[in-house]
């Protein structure tokens, strides 16, 4: 399926995402995500005042270290550009994610701690894009390199952590079947 061609319009926000996983020296992992909000005409902020096209109305950072077992071992944020200064109170609330599992219930985890008044809106949405970006990284690592290590592959009952988690690894698709036989369901 394609977009197609877009009706004739004019770009009036950009938000970029990057996300970046890495391998620290003594063994845990690091997940930095930025987040970057800009408009690309010349835009009034209420805070601070006149902002020249392309200047960040938000631009966060958040790094996640975790351990092989997915645990938050440490939390920094930062806010460089923000619309009030009061923003940096929210900061606070993303420490208490320390020793809570990057796995099931991650967003719920991040929600109960950060909506809402707790917290801020775009560290959230930075934070589960940091979580998803902790098994891109972790996984395939652990599994092509730390085998020696007794990482895990899959979980008590001998299933891939990733099977049934989207439609090409679904235990009824032709991809599971090629590569997972063993865990092939035919739905027929």
């Amino acid at each position: 399926m394609s977009l197609g061609r877009p009706h004739p319009r004019r770009q009036i926000h950009t938000r970029q995402i990057v996300c970046r996983g890495y391998i620290r020296d003594d063994g845990l992992f690091d997940v930095e995500a930025d987040l970057i909000d800009q408009k690309p005409f010349a835009y009034r902020d209420r805070e601070r005042g006149d902002l020249h096209p392309g200047a960040p109305i938000h631009e966060m950072r958040v790094r996640l270290t975790v351990d092989n077992d997915l645990v938050v071992r440490d939390i920094g944020c930062e806010m460089a550009a923000i619309p009030f200064g009061y923003c940096v109170g929210a900061l606070d609330s993303a420490a208490s994610l320390v020793s809570i599992s990057v796995g099931p219930g991650w967003r719920r985890a991040v929600d109960e701690r950060m909506r809402g008044r707790k917290g801020c809106t775009h560290l959230r949405e930075l934070l589960y894009c940091a979580g998803t970006v902790v098994f891109q990284t972790i996984s395939p690592y652990r599994e092509q390199f730390m085998s020696d290590l007794g990482a895990p592959k899959s979980g008590e009952d001998g299933l891939p952590f990733f099977v049934d988690q989207c439609y090409s690894w679904a235990t009824d698709s032709p991809v599971v079947s090629k590569y997972f036989p063993m865990y092939f369901q035919d739905k027929d």
